[in-house]
């Protein structure tokens, strides 16, 4: 980042924070930690990049901010606030000692049964209380799962950022900077296909992926362009996990199954996930069946409509 927007970045903190240093970030935002001296109290700063602040009403992403900070929780990491750096839009959390469920993988690659299930639990609790809110994440996926240090429960973060850039953005400019919200590869195909109307069954897809890649290794989904994954998403059903896993349970399958459905109607509520997870109800096989014959129209339609 410029030295200018870092020392804007700084004079908006204020002498209250001092920026230590940076952690990195994706193409949406770059991070920082900042230092509360006299409290010893840390927050995470993420900086929007400057070509999609750009593109988003920087009054308005600060009001659909407050909607995100209403999300108390103890699976959910805060949003604490949004202002401004100069042209360039920010907001913070606290920081969380612990590293993303991204790193966690890297590190070992598939993970044991138990604490694969564990982790995609403590997130189903998250999307429950965040869906019974009307916040839909629309970016579940490892870089935004935090793994906290002393307990080593999963933390879900950024939850309601799509929603405020999304509700604040200029569409136009936000797309043709290559900056569009969610990520290919845990993307469900209502949101690939850009529907009007996103529910929180789209969030248990992108679990699904999640879920899938915690047990194998890999994503369900994978491909030389972010175009041909997200064919993939909508026409294809995902290799069996019990293949590379055979200590995955019959149980276990049809519940990833459930979840990476292409209809969201054919998926689970978060409610519903979260009670499958615990073991108190698992989908039958004829359902997955059915869901898989109904929706070939609906696949084609999508790939027509994001080709054409």
């Amino acid at each position: 980042m410029a030295i200018d927007i870092r020392a804007q970045l700084q004079g908006s903190l204020g002498s209250g924070y001092r920026l230590s240093r940076e952690l990195g970030g994706g193409g949406m935002a770059h991070v920082f930690v900042a230092d509360d001296p006299e409290l010893a109290h840390r927050v995470v700063v993420k900086v929007l990049s400057p070509d999609l602040s750009a593109g988003v009403d920087g009054e308005r992403f600060k009001r659909e901010i407050q909607l995100a900070s209403s999300l108390h929780h103890p699976r959910i990491v805060p949003v604490l606030k949004a202002a401004s750096a100069g042209d360039v839009l920010y907001y913070t959390m606290p920081f969380i000692e612990g590293d993303t469920l991204r790193a966690l993988i890297a590190a070992g690659g598939e993970l044991p049964v138990e604490r694969a299930l564990a982790l995609v639990r403590d997130v189903a609790e998250a999307l429950v209380y965040a869906h019974g809110k009307n916040i839909v994440h629309r970016d579940v996926k490892p870089e935004n799962i935090l793994i906290e240090r002393s307990t080593g429960r999963a933390l879900v973060t950024d939850f309601g950022i799509a929603r405020a850039i999304e509700c604040a953005a200029d569409v136009q400019s936000v797309t043709t900077t290559g900056l569009t919200l969610g990520t290919p590869t845990y993307m469900s195909p209502e949101q690939a296909a850009a529907e009007r109307h996103i529910d929180g069954r789209s969030d248990v897809y992108s679990l699904g992926c999640v879920f899938y890649e915690l047990l194998s290794g890999l994503p369900p989904f994978a491909g030389p362009t972010a175009r041909a994954v997200i064919a993939r998403h909508m026409t294809e059903p995902p290799p069996k996990v019990r293949i590379v896993r055979p200590d995955v349970s019959e149980d276990m399958q049809h519940v990833i199954e459930r979840m990476l459905a292409k209809a969201p109607a054919a998926r689970f509520t978060a409610p519903r996930l979260l009670d499958a997870l615990n073991g108190k109800m698992v989908p039958e096989a004829d359902e997955l069946i059915a869901e898989r014959r109904s929706t070939i129209r609906e696949a084609t339609a999508r790939l027509f409509r994001l080709f054409r």
